[in-house]
């Protein structure tokens, strides 16, 4: 019989196949269907940062920006050198209004991965 997790009956296998459904469900523009699943899998697996990282990007799409800063300030939190998450984290702080934390992320972001959206965003010669 395969292990469960608490007193969900959930396995690690489910909590895999509601990681790859949320995945989906963010690519289909529905981003409020995966994170209801990623509350589940981190709810199990709060270590799991690609999990925190795709709900902050699904809470960002939902415009639920302060969860998303929160998430994404978690990431970060566990790898400071993730680009895409510094680069997420700025878009975030730009919808807010916060340019100046905004304009840190973006750069760091670009310093830590030369990807030409990153560079441009980051703004460096201004």
């Amino acid at each position: 019989m395969p292990e469960t997790s608490g007193s969900t009956g959930r396995t690690p296998e489910t909590h895999v196949i509601d990681f790859r459904a949320a995945e989906h469900l963010l690519a289909s523009r529905d981003p409020r269907g995966a994170v209801k699943l990623l509350d589940g899998v981190i709810d199990v697996h709060p270590e799991n940062t690609a999990a925190r990282l795709l709900r902050a990007r699904a809470f960002f799409a939902a415009a639920q920006l302060r969860p998303a800063e929160l998430e994404f300030s978690l990431v970060l939190e566990r790898e400071p050198d993730n680009a895409f998450a510094h680069f997420a984290l700025a878009r975030t702080y730009q919808r807010q209004g916060r340019p100046h934390p905004a304009k840190r992320h973006f750069r760091l972001a670009a310093a830590l991965d030369p990807n030409p959206e990153y560079l441009k965003a980051a703004r460096f010669d201004t």
